[in-house]
């Protein structure tokens, strides 16, 4: 199951500008703050647990690299979440070329696994393969639409995102942000009413 996106205490500007100088405490703050949230993003992006927490990694890993070289712009928003998830999906393409490299690989080594005495996690493992089937059935859904249509609906809808932050960090206007996602909504719908009538056949 997903865990809850983790709640922001108080104003990250402070602790966003004691990152600017490569403050480490200020990246485990920040980290404490929003891995929860990039982690549930990342894992409704790509439907596998374990790239998602491939993202978190290389999401916070980037944003301490950028510090080290002074590359931290100012936060204009009162909350770094936002931000952080326009990076965690540039990250999550990353992450997904570099797994399907990987994956006959991993297929061989999982049999292998498999083959060996180890303790009996079938229930947990089951449960974590049905979400991970669910996810990437609506994840095909979602990337029917349009690729700026899903960004706004991945941000507003699902990561919990308000207007005028996702049409901060996705540089538009506010209005744009709401008609991407009434369109999206349309679209979605009509393909929703589409499978339900071709399941009916």
């Amino acid at each position: 199951m997903e865990v809850s996106p983790g709640q922001t205490v108080g104003n990250d500007r402070d602790v966003w500008e004691r990152l600017r100088d490569a403050d480490e405490q200020a990246l485990a703050d920040l980290f404490h703050r929003h891995s929860d949230a990039v982690y549930n993003f990342a894992f409704r992006r790509t439907s596998s647990w374990s790239s998602a927490e491939d993202i978190v990694q290389a999401t916070f890993t980037a944003v301490w690299r950028r510090a080290r070289a002074g590359r931290i712009d100012q936060l204009t928003l009162d909350s770094a979440r936002p931000l952080l998830l326009v990076m965690a999906g540039h990250e999550c393409g990353n992450v997904l070329r570099s797994s399907r490299r990987q994956a006959a690989l991993a297929d061989r080594i999982e049999l292998v696994d498999q083959a060996r005495t180890m303790p009996d996690h079938s229930a947990t493992a089951a449960a974590k393969v049905d979400d991970q089937r669910a996810m990437s059935d609506l994840r095909r859904l979602l990337d029917r639409i349009p690729a700026k249509q899903r960004e706004a609906v991945e941000l507003v809808v699902w990561s919990e995102c308000s207007i005028a932050e996702a049409a901060r960090v996705l540089g538009v206007p506010e209005g744009t942000v709401k008609s991407r996602l009434a369109r999206a909504r349309a679209r979605l719908a009509g393909l929703i009413d589409l499978g339900s009538t071709e399941g009916l056949r």
